[in-house]
């Protein structure tokens, strides 16, 4: 049976941070991140007013910047090695997240078959984000249904990884999902829960 990974990248892929997080250190702005991160996580911004509102900080963001947030970045141990073993068994991974695209992109280098993030401008921006390329929870369902038509696959051969509320809505479409050092609410919903900083001790609970 063939199989697609779904993996979510703040807080999942990467440990207790987030791709905007790290990006806004190279700035020297984590204190002003901080507040769209609370604001987000208390669901009083949605996704796109988060975009915006990140964009605007990010003036002066280079491709430099960028690399240097993905390479400090504190990521699970394992990541390249279980993509690897996951392209060795004749399956499927891809990275769907709502951070920018620009940043999540990078993780094709990796070894996943697509990353798919919020449509940002290319870095150094010349133009205001588009809206209608931000990506919501429901949009990550929608982006896995695509993937899966690509792959000639369907939600039942699909396997999610996430951490948060922007997960839930995945979690609730596929069959079999992992919780990555994950919030209570999305723990319920997950059929194997993991604590550690391990993608492959994460990969192995899913039964793969």
């Amino acid at each position: 049976m063939t199989l697609l990974h779904l993996f979510d990248l703040d807080g999942t892929l990467m440990y207790g941070s987030a791709a905007p997080v790290e990006i806004s250190r190279q700035l020297g702005l984590a204190e002003e991140i901080a507040v769209l991160e609370r604001a987000f996580a208390a669901q009083e911004i949605g996704p796109h007013a988060f975009s915006l509102a990140a964009q605007e900080l990010w003036t002066g963001l280079t491709p430099a910047h960028v690399r240097a947030a993905f390479d400090g970045s504190p990521w699970l141990r394992g990541i390249r090695e279980v993509w690897q073993e996951i392209r060795e068994r004749g399956d499927y991974c891809a990275v769907i997240s709502l951070s920018p695209s620009f940043f999540v992109e990078l993780l094709l280098e990796w070894g996943a078959h697509a990353a798919h993030g919020s449509v940002f401008p290319e870095v150094p921006f010349t133009r205001p984000v588009d809206m209608a390329g931000i990506l919501t929870p429901t949009g990550k369902v929608k982006i896995a249904d695509r993937l899966c038509a690509q792959f000639g696959l369907g939600r039942g051969d699909c396997v999610a990884y996430g951490d948060s509320s922007t997960d839930v809505a995945l979690f609730e479409a596929v069959p079999r999902s992992v919780a990555v050092n994950a919030r209570p609410y999305l723990v319920e919903r997950a059929t194997h829960v993991y604590e550690g900083r391990d993608l492959r001790e994460a990969y192995q609970l899913a039964g793969a």
